[in-house]
């Protein structure tokens, strides 16, 4: 379920598969996945919180603290604030990364969803991912999950990945092959 493997990914599974079950039972599958989701949006994007998250120097009621105080901030469940506590307290947020990406496969899989991975050289209108979306569910015969991630070094198209095939018609891509192609002219 997790994209790592390794000691974190099993612990990771553990963890999310707990807080599945919390957020399940509470009824508030939708509102945990939302906070997570900005969570890995944090991670991604704030060099402190990775800090934060990762390193072993900083005590333990300290980290608790901090992750109370940005689950707060954030305006996360409940549910998502005693987990992150948890975490913190037991030590293990160092594979909070892994935990979020195995709670949302699990959400996802349990939905009957495909999860569907896009790098794009820019911002893809609405319209597009709509029509994106529609594409990909009709490959994957289910309904499909995006994770949209920009990389302007593709210079433009999109490259996608579901499930395990990847599909990928950016302009870098096509430039190195033409490339290649007039190496073997020459």
């Amino acid at each position: 379920m997790a994209t790592s493997t390794g000691p974190a990914s099993g612990l990771a599974e553990r963890y999310a598969g707990a807080l599945y079950e919390l957020a399940d039972e509470a009824k508030n599958l939708d509102q945990v996945a939302d906070d997570l989701r900005g969570l890995k949006a944090l991670l991604a994007d704030s060099a402190d919180f990775r800090r934060l998250v990762r390193s072993p120097v900083i005590k333990r009621d300290e980290q608790e603290r901090a992750v109370a105080a940005v689950s707060a901030q954030a305006g996360c469940q409940p549910i998502t604030g005693n987990f992150l506590r948890l975490v913190a307290r037991n030590r293990r947020l160092f594979a909070l990364g892994d935990m979020i990406e195995a709670f949302l496969s699990i959400l996802a899989s349990r939905r009957g969803e495909v999860k569907a991975r896009v790098t794009a050289a820019r911002y893809l209108s609405d319209d597009q991912i709509a029509r994106l979306e529609t594409a990909l569910r009709n490959v994957a015969g289910a309904k499909v999950s995006l994770e949209i991630f920009i990389d302007q070094s593709l210079l433009g198209g999109l490259v996608v990945q579901l499930g395990s095939r990847m599909y990928d018609s950016s302009l870098r891509t096509k430039l190195q092959r033409l490339q290649s192609a007039m190496k073997g002219v020459q």
